[in-house]
């Protein structure tokens, strides 16, 4: 069975403005309500909290990023197999327990914070897979994931704009992300039943991007035999964006304070701006028609892309960049790349090879260990330079990664530049 219900599949419309803007709006409002159930918690500080030597918010985000390290590690198998109609089901059983974790988190003393900020991670690393496959396997592939993806950047930023209005207003900080996921709650079910009326991909698509499946034990093992090579320089090059990733959306307000900036409308405006940019650089590539050319430039994209991070670091450095200006180049540089590997990439990987299988579970391995490492980095922060300011650490951080992931592309690159796609 394929992944998307295969009725009235030349009654399809064919890829018209208005079809990509309807689904890409339904897929961006979903998604966008599980943002407002996951990051809002990250928009206070609490530096009036210290628990078991550990810095309180640290603390927070290890937990609940753990929870969504464990729901990565979880959905290689979930999403890989996870059958069409049972998948509103799930989201919607997921977001729901999400939602009562945060209320636990309101209602509990803090010494219980992480163990609910765990079960807050635990079912939102899975959204992503669900949502995405309403989009994966379609000629507008692209341009869907661009739009969904938006919600990495955009919504990220919103929610924190909305947790420090809150907080200004004298909400308190355990209190105000139950009341923001509370509130989204209505978006998500009115949006959820849009998304489950989406159309299947068309035979076009079918013929073009390949039939998207679920996959068995033995679907998954043979794919790893075959591709391991490309599988781990994506896993390598997707732990180092995660971990950089992270920092800079966890601990932006810290960093925007370390710059001199608490203006809670400036995170949204910063994200806004990014968000802008890619969408236009990444909504062109659907054009392309040919797969394994469009594989071949999205890599070369997120090359030049973490050379912009590299780029706009050393010319801080420098004193030849305003660190806002530097927070919107890198930026770029980080979530171009990110993006492109949060499905972009794989769905034409997949297509490229005519691959039994569908992005869901590429995208969890990768996940599942970009998540891992990023609690490692958060630990080893906490006990080993727990002093230094989050500007600083992030700036040293877009050094490391922006080089490392160079190297790493350059040989992914080579790869499947090497490696001749196979004919539809």
């Amino acid at each position: 069975m394929a992944l998307h219900d295969p009725v009235d599949l030349n009654k399809q419309p064919d890829d018209k403005v208005g079809q990509i803007l309807y689904m890409g709006l339904v897929c961006f409002v979903v998604y966008f309500s599980m943002y407002m159930m996951r990051k809002p918690f990250t928009a206070a500080t609490f530096d009036q909290v210290k628990l078991w030597n550990w810095d309180y918010k640290i603390l927070l985000v290890v937990a609940q990023v753990l929870g969504y390290a464990t729901s990565k590690f979880l959905g290689i198998k979930i999403i890989a197999e996870l059958k069409p109609e049972k998948r509103l089901t799930l989201l919607r059983n997921l977001l729901l327990f999400a939602t009562f974790s945060l209320i636990g988190f309101a209602l509990s003393p803090y010494e219980w914070g992480p163990f609910w900020l765990f079960l807050n991670g635990l079912p939102l690393g899975l959204v992503w897979g669900i949502v995405f496959s309403y989009c994966e396997g379609r000629r507008i592939t692209e341009v869907l994931t661009v739009i969904l993806s938006a919600n990495f950047i955009f919504s990220s930023g919103v929610a924190k704009s909305l947790g420090r209005s809150l907080l200004a207003y004298d909400i308190p900080e355990q209190i105000m992300p139950a009341v923001i996921a509370v509130c989204s709650l209505p978006i998500f079910f009115i949006s959820a039943y849009f998304l489950k009326r989406l159309p299947p991909p068309s035979l076009k698509d079918m013929e073009t991007k390949s039939v998207r499946l679920p996959m068995s034990g033995t679907d998954r093992k043979n794919f790893l035999l075959k591709y391991l090579t490309p599988i781990l320089l994506f896993s390598f090059v997707y732990l180092l964006l995660t971990v950089l990733r992270d920092v800079r959306d966890n601990f932006m307000v810290e960093i925007m304070v370390d710059m001199g900036i608490g203006n809670s409308s400036v995170f949204a405006m910063t994200e806004l701006a990014v968000t802008l940019i890619i969408l236009f650089v990444l909504g062109f590539i659907y054009l392309i028609k040919e797969n394994h050319k469009a594989l071949i430039i999205n890599l070369v994209i997120c090359l030049a892309a973490v050379l912009i991070i590299l780029g706009a670091s050393i010319l801080l450095t420098a004193e030849k960049l305003s660190p806002l200006i530097w927070m919107v180049f890198t930026g770029i540089g980080l979530f171009l790349p990110y993006i492109i590997l949060n499905g972009i990439a794989y769905d034409r990987f997949i297509a490229t090879y005519r691959i039994k299988g569908n992005v869901g579970f590429i995208m969890y391995i990768t996940d599942a260990i970009g998540y891992l490492a990023s609690v490692s980095v958060l630990i080893v922060k906490n006990f080993f330079d727990p002093n230094l300011h989050w500007f600083d650490f992030y700036k040293n951080m877009t050094f490391i990664v922006g080089g490392a992931t160079a190297v790493a592309l350059v040989f992914l690159l080579g790869y499947f530049v090497s490696k001749k796609p196979i004919p539809v």
